[in-house]
């Protein structure tokens, strides 16, 4: 199987945005969970950038999403001003470096590097929980304040699934019957739910950032955000399509290595915990609860089974996909329980 050399990208994709400056070295810091490749590229006679090169999915969508990103970041207000990391620009435009070989192509953004402090303990204490809730309701609020300023997606989880639902019928997609039933069962489902509740007129939409894992981003000494650097699950959606992560953050197992995504941390009473704290900064409504399921469902749809071969490694990948079939998905109407978090949060 013929393979990128990734290096040799970077070194071209730096030539064509700066070729004044020679690289001196080029570190791999990948987190080696995801598909994507991310690098530490040093020089001579400047300071060090990062790489972000990706090989997988549609240009037009990365491109999208990364000028999105781009803009948000220098958009958004106090205290959340210089959060996000910046991308590099080239005669005020945002520089993506796309190569191409034969049938293989790749496409390379450069970051400038971002301070970092504190990573949350793997387990969360109680202060820590609450703290996060209300920080997460700031910083949703201020994604709201300049969502209009930002550009517009041209993808929803709407033409997600439905994408999803296409590649199902021509049967390009690596499944047996029985699991391309269920699949299709489930895309139904998300669908006619997300109708009931007007989804496409009556939720707002925002940036965010869907996986929130604590090793995506860092937090002053008193827990506040303050850098975060990595935007694979990027995109234009409702606000509770991140709670899935957080629910998994302030668990009582909290973070671990060797991970599943169960439903049933959106049942325990330490994300209730973090939930009341947000809903008093940034109150939720009705529909908005009624959603956090749904969002779960597209978690599971889009990112575990429509493309996880693309951002898992594949032993991930395949672990996940076949607990998505088994797991996953057939517990989703059983085990969340929408009427336990309206009651905790009285609506």
């Amino acid at each position: 199987m013929h393979t990128l050399d990734y290096f040799q990208i970077i070194r071209q994709a730096w030539e064509e945005f700066d070729d004044r400056h020679k690289i001196k070295g080029i570190f791999d810091v990948s987190a080696h969970v995801s598909t994507n490749q991310v690098y530490k590229v040093s020089f001579y006679d400047r300071e060090p950038v990062f790489a972000k090169l990706s090989d997988y999915g549609k240009f037009d969508d990365f491109k999208e999403d990364h000028i999105i990103i781009n803009n948000l970041a220098n958009n958004l207000e106090w205290p959340y001003e210089n959060f996000l990391a910046r991308s590099l620009v080239k005669r005020n435009e945002l520089f993506i470096y796309r190569y191409y070989e034969q049938k293989h192509c790749a496409w390379v953004i450069f970051y400038n590097p971002i301070k970092v402090k504190h990573k949350l303990p793997r387990r969360l204490e109680e202060k820590h929980i609450k703290k996060m809730g209300r920080e997460l309701a700031r910083f949703h609020r201020a994604c709201s304040n300049v969502s209009n300023q930002l550009p517009r997606a041209s993808k929803s989880v709407v033409t997600d699934i439905h994408s999803l639902m296409k590649t199902m019928q021509t049967g390009k997609f690596c499944a047996t019957q029985e699991q391309r039933d269920l699949i299709l069962r489930q895309c139904d489902t998300f669908l006619n739910n997300a109708d009931k509740i007007n989804y496409m007129t009556d939720i707002e939409t925002i940036p965010v950032f869907v996986d929130w894992n604590i090793g995506n981003f860092s937090v002053t000494a008193d827990g506040k955000f303050y850098s975060r650097w990595d935007y694979d699950w990027f995109r234009e959606s409702t606000r509770v399509m991140d709670f899935y992560f957080f629910s998994r953050v302030v668990s009582d197992i909290g973070d671990r290595t060797v991970f599943s995504y169960l439903i049933d941390n959106l049942m325990e009473d330490r994300f209730l915990m973090f939930l009341k704290e947000y809903h008093r900064i940034y109150p939720l409504t009705e529909p908005e609860v009624r959603l956090i399921q749904e969002a779960y469902r597209f978690f599971i749809l889009n990112y575990v089974i429509k493309d996880g071969q693309y951002f898992f490694r594949q032993a991930y990948a395949r672990k996940l996909q076949k607990e998505a079939y088994e797991a996953y998905l057939p517990t989703i109407d059983t085990n969340y329980q929408v009427e336990k978090i309206l009651k905790a949060l009285k609506l």
